[in-house]
């Protein structure tokens, strides 16, 4: 409080001019941020009131005793997280709020003036209503942010808990049909479930945003969470991972009801690619067949014990063995091109093909044989059975 009692009337005097002008400025102020800053037309006219008239009386307090709150005292948590819920980004709150301090000191400014209020204390109050703004803009900014993140975070919960439901099987119509229009899905488009691992440092954390960024660069819809150390969700096309170090199962397309189904799917195909050591995202007509040898481990070892372990007795030429009857199937049975990639004579390639026919006691011609020594084969690739 000024120390004379004259300065202390005139400075109320002052108070009293500007809490008469209060609705009048708010109104002004209202007309201005909404043409300005778009984001503010989706608050209301009589929050926005409220507002105004607690930084109004904020002010006045201010210019009447000549201490400024502390940042930690200014309670603007609901306000923001009221912008945060209506869309307003920081870059527009802390502008529109600067912008009404300002109003404020100029009206002090002018009203003082004007009534001739000391200039010592003009410059005071002017000081410290600066002050008011500054500590009040520190505090919006960092309430504003933790309404940011935990908006963020709750969102993140809900559309994990939206896909786990659609991916499990285990929400209603009405609830896909809410999820999907909450976040940009099409009922009327097929997706196709994706279940993706990292390697390397990064995290599925990580994997999850480059995954969505790939997404969007491409103009591919995508939905993702991470769920138990993997990112799991839904795509529109396969996606494409650049140099990304992943390993992920993709799964038919199909309708968002039955999504379920896709990722079942999905979580085979993973597991295969993991098991043959794949890097990047495989779906059944990468792998075919393959995925068959993963999930019947009985049935790999009976053909690795018919076809391949009868080369072990016979040491490296049972290895040599080994590679001939594989480029043999890869190579459409023609000898001359397996003999000419493993630059040997053909008689040699014939060689090996023979014992093998006599060491496992089979025919290389019969299709049950090229079908199981394959699959063998590819039970081999894996290290052991999975």
């Amino acid at each position: 409080m000024p120390g004379q009692p004259g300065a202390a009337v005139s400075l109320e005097r002052v108070i009293a001019a500007m809490a008469a002008q209060q609705g009048h400025m708010g109104g002004r102020l209202h007309a201005d941020l909404t043409d300005h800053i778009p984001s503010y037309r989706a608050v209301p006219r009589d929050l926005l009131d409220q507002i105004w008239h607690r930084h109004f009386q904020r002010a006045l307090t201010v210019v009447r005793d000549g201490t400024v709150p502390a940042p930690e005292d200014f309670d603007e948590a609901d306000v923001a997280r009221d912008r945060v819920d209506r869309g307003v980004p920081l870059g527009d709150g802390l502008p529109a709020f600067r912008q009404a301090l300002s109003a404020i000191r100029d009206l002090f400014l002018a009203e003082a003036t004007g009534r001739g209020l000391d200039p010592g204390l003009v410059v005071d109050r002017t000081k410290r209503l600066w002050e008011l703004a500054d500590a009040g803009s520190l505090q919006i900014a960092a309430v504003h942010r933790q309404a940011e993140v935990a908006s963020a975070l709750l969102d993140a919960r809900r559309r994990a808990d939206f896909l786990r439901g659609l991916l499990y099987g285990t929400l209603s119509a009405a609830e896909i049909h809410s999820g999907a229009a909450i976040y940009g899905l099409d009922l009327a488009r097929p997706y196709r479930a994706i279940r993706a691992v990292p390697h390397g440092t990064s995290g599925p954390d990580a994997l999850e945003r480059s995954l969505d960024s790939h997404g969007r660069r491409n103009g591919r819809v995508a939905l993702l969470t991470v769920l138990d150390e993997a990112v799991v969700g839904v795509v529109e096309q396969k996606p494409r991972t650049g140099d990304l170090e992943v390993t992920a199962g993709l799964g038919p397309a199909t309708d968002l009801a039955a999504v379920h189904h896709s990722f079942r799917a999905a979580g085979r195909l993973l597991e295969a690619a993991r098991a043959y050591g794949r890097r990047g995202v495989y779906d059944l007509a990468d792998l075919s067949w393959r995925v068959a040898v993963v999930a019947e481990p009985e049935l790999a070892e009976l053909l690795l014990d018919r076809y391949l372990r009868p080369l072990e007795a016979e040491g490296e030429f049972g290895a040599l063995i080994e590679e001939s009857v594989r480029g043999y199937l890869e190579k459409g049975r023609h000898i001359r091109d397996v003999a000419r990639s493993a630059h040997v004579h053909v008689n040699t390639v014939r060689y090996r093909l023979r014992r093998f026919e006599e060491l496992t006691g089979t025919s290389l011609d019969a299709p049950d044989t090229a079908v199981e020594l394959s699959w063998a084969l590819a039970a081999r690739e894996l290290g052991t059975p999975p």
